[in-house]
């Protein structure tokens, strides 16, 4: 096994050697962008550690990794245009950098090439590895369609939210490990350990990204904070706090876009007051080890690859940006 810090070195050198036409520019300029803003390369550092610890030369799943990336970007530059989002990883967005249209545009472009590249070199393994990219694709599609419908409804449940994160962001976690498992040779049992490793993680992730935009440091996060309160964006936060707040703060606020300032600070206090920031962290570490037990689904796993991915999943719990 090797470490995360040379996986991600070496999907950054896939990314900087992968070829793309010159023209035209107002097309591929904003994809190289995307990708060049970097980011912790999670899913594609997935994808190269499962095959590593199932024994295939990374060099030979290096495709799918960078395909895996790929999409990832492609559903970042739409979710930007479309929650209006104006920093991604300190940058400013493609949509601000250029414009709406041009993110649209280039994204598409990004989600057919990502296809592409899964593609390539995946030999036996190829009808399997294109019927799951293909299953996530339109999964983590109609995740993003289900966060849209929630931003109309006020009866959204914390199941409803649970199921909308596997979708938009767990399953795409969970198909980069299955895809390194699967470009392996393994059986059914592995690859479906290793996908649903994935998943909880996925589903931690996502919850730890809504605990930092409320509780979190915007200069090691990335961006401002406090950006789902000012948008009523449902998170697992606002979604408990609509339910248990009964000193009639958070209907005070719903819908209200004047003074953010204050807007965030009382809210913020709200969640506070409603034990809301435990209880996520709670919930964060009870997906962490639902995601650490998995590995004790998969025959063979070496100590070494065990503690690598149960470290991988424990610093979730406590990450920063």
């Amino acid at each position: 096994m090797k470490t995360t810090s040379e996986y991600q070195e070496f999907i950054e050198n896939a990314i900087a050697n992968l070829e793309l036409p010159s023209t035209p520019k107002g097309l591929y300029q904003p994809i190289l962008y995307s990708l060049e803003s970097g980011g912790k390369r999670l899913r594609p550092v997935l994808t190269l550690a499962v095959a590593d610890a199932l024994g295939l030369d990374i060099n030979l799943v290096v495709n799918q990794a960078l395909g895996i990336e790929l999409f990832h970007n492609f559903t970042l530059l739409h979710d930007d245009v479309m929650d209006n989002s104006e920093v991604r990883r300190g940058r400013p967005t493609v949509h601000c950098r250029w414009n709406a249209r041009t993110a649209i545009l280039s994204g598409d472009a990004m989600s057919i090439i990502a296809g592409q590249v899964m593609a390539r070199g995946a030999g036996k393994s190829l009808d399997k590895i294109l019927e799951l990219f293909n299953k996530t694709a339109i999964e983590v599609i109609e995740g993003q369609q289900y966060d849209m419908d929630f931003e109309h409804r006020k009866d959204v449940t914390e199941d409803d939210y649970i199921e909308m994160v596997r979708l938009k962001t767990a399953v795409l976690l969970a198909c980069a490990c299955k895809t390194g498992a699967l470009m392996a040779g393994a059986d059914a049992q592995v690859a479906d350990a290793f996908y649903d490793y994935g998943e909880k993680l996925g589903l931690a992730f996502q919850l730890r990204d809504d605990y930092l935009d409320t509780f979190g440091d915007p200069a090691i996060f990335g961006k401002a904070i406090g950006g789902d309160i000012t948008s009523d964006k449902k998170t697992w936060l606002l979604i408990n706090a609509i339910r248990d707040d009964k000193t009639g703060t958070i209907d005070k606020w719903l819908g209200v876009n004047a003074r953010p300032a204050d807007k965030v600070q009382e809210v913020t206090d709200c969640y506070r007051i409603l034990n809301l920031d435990t209880r996520c962290s709670q919930l964060i570490d009870s997906y962490i080890e639902q995601a650490i037990n998995q590995l004790n689904n998969i025959p063979g796993l070496s100590e070494e690859a065990r503690e690598y991915f149960t470290k991988l999943a424990d610093r979730s719990r406590t990450r920063s940006n």
